[in-house]
């Protein structure tokens, strides 16, 4: 029974022989591609053809066989085809006895290319299909042949099979992964000297410098301390990003109440360095933490570490919501591999604090002088966290913390600083100090002069050593130099000179939002992108997009220290159509203007959210600052730019846009 059975599978394989050969395939397709700049990519499609057929081009005349069509998938948003598929081999051209007329044909193999120009900073696949005929002497076949690349992060193109000649680097997705890894260690040690974080180490050793314990307990309490920042940014942050979206970061960072829950953290930490009472956590906390204690203070360490993730949120939200955005468009690895190295060089300086936080008590305490760290520590965190308050006061206008007003306290608390130093102020726990020490003459000298460079800022001064840490210059009322530049304009235009005053303006239009959003150093420009897009159609400007952010420091310096050169502010004004998005506005936009995300699918109801989310989906980044130039077409002209502080890399970004603006212009 069995020998019948295996004898009627061979008789079924054989008699089916026939049908498995009549499947011709004569030619097998390979993909490939090539970066050309200014965001366009040639991809290649080479056909390799047996011997014996040919294949047939893609100009042919009517009557003739089928010619070789390339379609590609439609998706406006993501990549605009630029021309036709052209043909890199010379094809033949003979009298084809077949249908009995001359053609054109490709032997052995034919490599066709395509341009593209990559519209989106975020991954996608491009796909698209082959149709062809091929003939030999005695019979035709017509097939098709679906194709498809795939588009990173950087605009650039990897096919979606492997290819000779390519780059090993471009095959190898564990070599990017290492260079990510080194990228988001070198962004978390960046991050440490951000406004939030830096002020956190003392926080860290006033912790664990107060614990009585032995050094085994105190080493175990620093490594859990250290574990738990990477495990917290590791694990919860990739996290996030799978279930609350990329814009979580916007949100922690940008929010009233994480902020304003921010601002009073360091507000009681200043308080408790200057002697007013020692800090214990909250309720429940406490109690668990207690409980904890006594098998080590593993709880402690781990509410400290928890303190920091959430407080330094706000400066690191920008450089870990881009790692959130990989993770949210489906890549799991990538920003878990990012995560990681950004958590473990972010935790290496308060690990080591809190490994050895005898570096501070071992030092001499002669004169108090422990207790006038802690204090000086204090008026630096009574500082820095009114930048936490003027976040939310400028993301919801609410004018009470302008940049006069921000700078008049921090005139007053270094001053007062200043007087502790040279020992005209004493707290509680100070000991009696006989003479100044010389590092703390030097200390006051510095303080003192810190606060005779703040006194011209309430005139106006734009302090761009400081600018990232103060309120934007819009936010000034008596702004010393818009009242002369104003004057000037006045006196211009009463005068009949070309100098446009502000009643003149420029604009199409009134902007919408410009109540209250404005522009610093005096420009113009819209805070809609639709409003500020037809603007460019109408004057046939190309688009400069500024993705900001009320709460954003690397915003405030780049337009303090970049936007001022007057080489930028002459191209900015003259040359462009600026659109400034504010990603992280509160103010509620009608119904009507509402839109649902195509990229979390959640309706975006503010101004914030819907240029947020216009960021993610069009470009694959929620970090700010991030300028971006188009033409009227909504075509990227150059690779977009972040935060540089220097201003002739900015000029050469710009000059960049125009000239490949112009180069369009001029085919058309």
């Amino acid at each position: 029974m069995k020998k019948r059975k295996v004898l009627l599978i061979v008789l079924l394989i054989v008699a089916s022989f026939p049908l498995f050969a009549q499947i011709v395939r004569p030619v097998s397709w390979t993909v490939s591609q090539k970066a050309v700049g200014n965001g366009e990519i040639e991809l290649g499609l080479k056909a390799s053809i047996q011997p014996g057929w040919h294949l047939y081009s893609t100009k042919l005349p009517e009557g003739g066989p089928v010619k070789t069509t390339f379609t590609f998938t439609p998706d406006s948003g993501r990549y605009k085809v630029i021309g036709e598929v052209s043909s890199v081999t010379k094809p033949t051209r003979e009298h084809d006895q077949i249908f009995n007329m001359d053609l054109e044909f490709y032997s052995n193999e034919a490599i066709f290319s395509q341009r593209i120009k990559v519209l989106t900073y975020q991954p996608f696949e491009l796909k698209g299909t082959i149709e062809y005929q091929t003939c030999n002497n005695e019979t035709c076949t017509l097939d098709e042949h679906d194709f498809s690349f795939k588009i990173d992060g950087s605009g650039e193109v990897s096919a979606n099979v492997k290819m000779a000649g390519l780059p090993k680097d471009q095959d190898n997705q564990h070599h990017g992964l290492w260079w990510f890894l080194v990228f988001s260690f070198v962004a978390g040690l960046a991050a440490i000297l951000t406004p939030c974080v830096f002020p956190m180490i003392p926080m860290t050793v006033s912790f664990f410098m107060n614990r009585n314990k032995s050094k085994l307990q105190a080493r175990i309490q620093a490594l859990v301390y250290g574990g738990s920042i990477i495990l917290i940014y590791t694990l919860i942050g990739t996290l996030v990003a799978l279930t609350l979206g990329a814009d979580f970061a916007n949100w922690i960072s940008t929010h009233w109440l994480p902020n304003i829950l921010f601002f009073i953290v360091f507000v009681v930490f200043a308080f408790s360095f200057f002697g007013a009472f020692e800090i214990v956590l909250p309720g429940s906390w406490g109690n668990r933490a207690d409980q904890f204690a006594d098998k080590g203070g593993i709880g402690g360490a781990f509410f400290m570490a928890l303190t920091l993730v959430l407080v330094s949120f706000s400066c690191t939200g920008p450089i870990v919501g881009a790692i959130l955005v990989e993770s949210a468009g489906g890549m799991v690895i990538k920003p878990i591999v990012g995560m990681l190295g950004f958590s473990l060089a972010f935790a290496l300086p308060f690990t080591l604090f809190a490994l050895f936080p005898q570096w501070l008590t071992n030092l001499p305490k002669s004169g108090g002088w422990l207790n006038s760290v802690k204090v000086v520590l204090g008026f630096v965190e009574l500082a820095l966290g009114l930048k936490f308050l003027s976040i939310a006061d400028q993301t919801y206008h609410w004018r009470i913390l302008d940049r006069e007003i921000y700078i008049a306290f921090w005139i007053v608390i270094f001053t007062m600083m200043g007087f502790y130093l040279l020992g005209k102020m004493k707290f509680a726990h100070d000991s009696e100090t006989k003479h100044i020490t010389v590092p703390r003459l030097m200390m006051a000298l510095i303080t003192f002069t810190f606060v005779v460079y703040l006194i011209p800022g309430m005139f106006g001064a734009p302090l761009k050593a400081i600018s990232g840490y103060l309120p934007p210059m819009t936010s000034h009322d008596f702004d010393l130099h818009k009242i002369i530049r104003d004057e000037v304009k006045l006196v211009d235009h009463t005068l009949g000179a070309a100098v446009l005053s502000k009643s003149s303006s420029a604009l199409c239009e009134k902007p919408k939002f410009s109540e209250f959003l404005e522009l610093p150093h005096g420009l113009e420009g819209f805070f809609d992108f639709e409003q500020g897009l037809a603007c460019a159609r109408a004057q046939n400007k190309p688009v400069f997009i500024d993705f900001t952010g009320h709460g954003c420091v690397n915003c405030r310096e780049m337009e303090a220290n970049v936007w001022s050169d007057p080489r930028v502010l002459e191209r900015l004004k003259n040359d462009f159509v600026i659109i400034a998005l504010y990603v992280d506005d509160k103010t509620a936009l009608p119904q009507s203007e509402w839109i649902t995300s195509t990229y979390d699918q959640k309706v975006k109801k503010t101004i914030g959210k819907k240029f947020a989310d216009f960021q993610i989906s069009r470009f694959g980044v929620n970090a700010q600052p991030y300028y971006v130039l188009l033409d009227p077409d909504q075509n990227l002209l150059t690779i977009p730019t972040a935060r540089d502080l220097n201003p002739d890399h900015f000029i050469e970004f710009l000059d960049k846009g125009l000239s490949e603006f112009k180069a369009r212009q001029s085919t058309k």
